[in-house]
């Protein structure tokens, strides 16, 4: 956690509820661009503590040196998907392990499906020569990328009769809005596609996180307006706890109305974690990005913010 306060006068502290990506972090390049009336001062809280799963880093690897995972007719899969940073970053360590190792498959040959500017950075960046087929990272959500990839990858696979399965790498938290989209039943049958998930991360809060996070907001409590970045469901409850917004007696939230006159705002990053917020908590936060992504983030505040001039 980075502190704030120390910046520029008369910037709005934005609390970003994640960790920093390294060595660059969109997030941080976006919200330090002071060109506008209001500008912002970015800080960093990081919520989720990631596990790697041996268990399914284990399958992954063996399916990699058994070369099932490629264009050949005997592979058991024909194209890879990741919609997180974590398990890219899994799948990455893999790669590594396999440098210099005569069996190890090449993976030009088979497309890999992404989401969002993060992941897509994070898997144009694994060292593969030739470089790894990227699509789909324009597309802004899962459910656009699914229905993406049920045209790219019938053309890819087009010689043959029936189309490989996708192998998806996934944590233990995540939305099933792609395997259902891609095997949905009512696709005739040439067009739907098996999709395999596989866990190889784990997730959960920071122990530190409700510390850190109650730390910096006591740090910017006089500050005339402040936001807060919701980055997914999981820390929703610590956040809202630390900023003395949960019922202990309900499990739900207070009024918004003392927030608002608290002067912090709430934006999350998109509809998953806005719609557990409000059913979990019945909280509406103030800001939903439309994109998942430093533009998406930075136009939705704007936008709100202009609302009420």
């Amino acid at each position: 956690m980075n502190s704030i306060g120390n910046g520029a006068e008369g910037a709005t502290p934005i609390l970003l509820l994640k960790t920093k990506s390294i060595p660059n972090d969109g997030y941080e390049d976006q919200f330090s661009i002071k060109e506008n009336v209001v500008f912002f001062e970015p800080a960093f809280v990081p919520v989720l503590e990631h596990i790697y799963l041996e268990e399914g880093l284990d399958i992954v690897r063996d399916l990699l040196r058994k070369k099932q995972i490629g264009k050949l007719a005997n592979s058991k899969y024909g194209g890879l998907i990741f919609t997180s940073q974590r398990a890219v970053e899994a799948f990455a360590r893999l790669v590594e392990e396999g440098k210099g190792d005569n069996t190890w498959p090449f993976l030009q040959d088979i497309p890999i499906y992404t989401v969002g500017p993060a992941t897509s950075r994070a898997l144009r960046a694994i060292p593969q020569e030739p470089p790894l087929n990227i699509y789909g990272s324009d597309t802004g959500n899962g459910e656009a990328l699914a229905h993406y990839m049920l045209d790219h990858y019938e053309k890819w696979y087009q010689e043959r009769d029936v189309k490989p399965p996708l192998l998806f790498l996934v944590g233990e938290q995540r939305r099933d809005i792609i395997p259902k989209t891609l095997m949905d039943p009512t696709l005739p049958d040439d067009r739907s596609i098996q999709v395999d998930e596989l866990v190889v991360y784990g997730t959960g809060v920071m122990q530190s996180f409700e510390e850190n996070f109650k730390r910096i907001l006591l740090e910017t409590k006089d500050k005339k307006m402040r936001w807060v970045v919701v980055f997914s469901p999981t820390g929703c409850e610590a956040m809202l706890r630390s900023l003395d917004l949960l019922d202990p007696k309900t499990g739900k939230a207070k009024s918004s109305k003392n927030l608002m006159e608290k002067n912090t705002f709430i934006a999350t990053i998109g509809p998953t974690t806005r719609d557990f917020l409000q059913t979990t908590f019945g909280f509406e936060p103030d800001v939903c990005a439309s994109k998942p992504s430093p533009e998406g983030v930075e136009e939705a505040i704007r936008e709100y913010l202009n609302s009420k001039c």
